[in-house]
């Protein structure tokens, strides 16, 4: 506390700007096919991806580094972790993409976070007993 007899400071506006310290993004993806009898393997999908990332942005874009962490081949489900800075070069280029082999496809990006843990469960599909 300050004493009432000593001269008032003015009040200093400062501007605090905290960014992610996590290096990496984890995506939780699902592709959806038209033709859902369709499988792909986690090669396959990856390969995919790194095409979207070179016709979007050339070849710097396919050098950036994704990690394929897992993937569920039936339902065509993936966990990608991105560097923090490619994060929107990788979910544009998901987003971009609508063919797969001559029929129509799309990625919906279902999960984002800083934490892995925090894409193992999903409040909105939550059941309790």
């Amino acid at each position: 506390m300050r004493r009432s007899d000593s001269e008032d400071e003015p009040a200093v506006f400062r501007r605090v700007v905290l960014k992610n310290a996590s290096p990496h993004h984890y995506m939780k993806v699902r592709l959806a096919l038209e033709d859902e009898s369709t499988r792909l393997s986690a090669v396959e999908l990856k390969q995919f991806i790194i095409t979207g990332l070179t016709s979007l942005y050339g070849e710097v874009g396919g050098a950036l580094t994704f990690d394929l962490l897992k993937y569920d081949e039936d339902s065509l489900t993936a966990f990608l972790r991105v560097y923090s800075k490619g994060l929107v070069k990788l979910w544009s280029s998901l987003t971009l993409l609508g063919s797969y082999q001559d029929q129509a496809c799309a990625f919906r990006v279902l999960q984002v976070s800083p934490f892995l843990l925090a894409l193992t469960g999903n409040s909105r599909e939550l059941q309790l007993d």
